[in-house]
């Protein structure tokens, strides 16, 4: 199978039967890092470190909101607890699901991710917050599909992908049908509408088509057709259009369409190297919106300074380049199904938390897109501690396999 053409020789290489993932840590650590069913502290630990970071700085950030509209600085931190203490349960159930159940059922969870995005435009199950039909309420919770397909569509991809490598070079006979489906997930989440999610979901998807073989002629015209739809959307959208103007120059208009994205803008400039300090932003009080979600790097900022948000990209950088190593041992070890899989995973924290990145400090257009791990969500934080232990059993099934089978 070719596989992966565009980053690594076709050639297979040798898998490490020695088992170098934690040769790093002291001789005394390594029996209990290395015993099966140790999570990789590679994964482990920046995501343990994202998350508790977050629970702070969602705190932080919706201290003033919370108190003004629920009459309880809590708010927030108690219902973002709940979400942590939901995707832990959810992580350690994933971590002990072996691989092939995941191949097995990727096509029906996929099916079933793009029902639950039906139901949520349906009206009276789907509810609208800010002009956004995107969750489905489920009594004092909300349920965000496009956080599934995020996932799903990293296993379907992948699971596509290995039973028509054959045809991947021929576009009718391989890419076609998967471009319709894509297609099909983007419709439903144009129509929500949630553009950001369809990035982050086009991202997952194509790339592990490309890295699983397709053509460079598709890949240039994706591209191209990308950049032309792109343009489409914004042209087509007075609303998309004024947030674009807004990015390109929000000092034009800092009290309208501008407003969000300069108030970040200076909370960043507030914070300056080391910041103002834990809990003394003052743009987090009423002055920019979203402060506990899509723009809680700028309140990183300003509090941490530019320290805390390079701390940030960094745990983001392990974590997603552990995660497409993982990927490519899987490849080589001919796990094509868990290696694709895998790093569709990490296109799908990479792109989104670059993206975020770029919108708080004014590199790309506002998304509406959190920065997984830290923003306050449920759905969001459940999918990637989900997705995260997934590529943990997938590192753990790798390295049990190369026991049992040394060179």
């Amino acid at each position: 199978m070719k596989v992966w053409t565009a980053l690594w020789p076709r050639e297979r290489q040798a898998v490490e039967t020695k088992l170098p993932t934690h040769v790093w840590l002291p001789a005394q650590l390594r029996p209990y890092f290395d015993r099966p069913g140790a999570p990789d502290p590679l994964l482990l630990w920046p995501t343990l470190l994202l998350v508790s970071w977050g629970l702070v700085m969602v705190y932080s950030a919706s201290i003033a909101v919370a108190a003004e509209q629920y009459g309880t600085p809590y708010f927030f931190l108690i219902r973002q607890l709940v979400f942590v203490a939901i995707g832990l349960g959810v992580a350690w159930w994933t971590y002990r699901l072996p691989l092939r159940w995941w191949e097995r059922n990727s096509r029906w969870l996929f099916a079933a991710s793009l029902v639950l995005l039906v139901l949520v435009l349906i009206p009276g199950i789907g509810k609208t917050v800010n002009g956004a039909q995107r969750w489905i309420a489920l009594g004092p919770l909300n349920l965000q599909p496009a956080e599934i397909v995020k996932f799903t569509i990293a296993l379907f991809a992948a699971n596509y992908t290995v039973h028509h490598f054959h045809a991947m070079e021929r576009f009718f006979a391989g890419f076609f049908p998967f471009l319709l489906m894509v297609a099909a997930v983007g419709s439903l989440l144009l129509w929500q509408p949630d553009f950001g999610s369809l990035v982050v979901v086009s991202a997952v998807a194509f790339g592990i088509l490309f890295m699983g073989g397709l053509s460079w002629r598709i890949v240039g015209l994706l591209i191209a057709a990308a950049l032309l739809l792109f343009a489409a959307l914004v042209v087509v959208s007075p609303y998309r259009m004024q947030r674009f103007v807004a990015f390109l120059d929000p000092w034009s208009d800092p009290l309208g369409k501008g407003y969000q994205l300069t108030h970040a803008l200076i909370a960043f400039g507030r914070g300056e190297w080391l910041g103002v300090g834990l809990g003394g932003s003052i743009e987090k009080l009423f002055y920019l919106p979203e402060a506990h979600t899509d723009f809680i790097l700028a309140v990183i900022g300003e509090e941490l300074g530019w320290l805390g948000v390079v701390t940030v990209v960094l745990l983001f950088a392990v974590l997603v380049w552990r995660m497409v190593d993982v990927g490519r041992r899987l490849v080589q070890v001919e796990a094509y199904f868990a290696g694709l899989a895998v790093i569709g995973v990490a296109l799908g924290v990479g792109v989104q938390a670059a993206i975020n990145m770029g919108v708080n400090v004014g590199l790309l257009p506002t998304k509406g897109l959190a920065l997984p791990f830290m923003s306050y969500g449920g759905s969001a934080l459940v999918m990637n501690l989900l997705a995260v232990a997934f590529v943990m059993r997938a590192e753990w099934e790798l390295r049990s396999l190369c026991r049992r089978n040394p060179v």
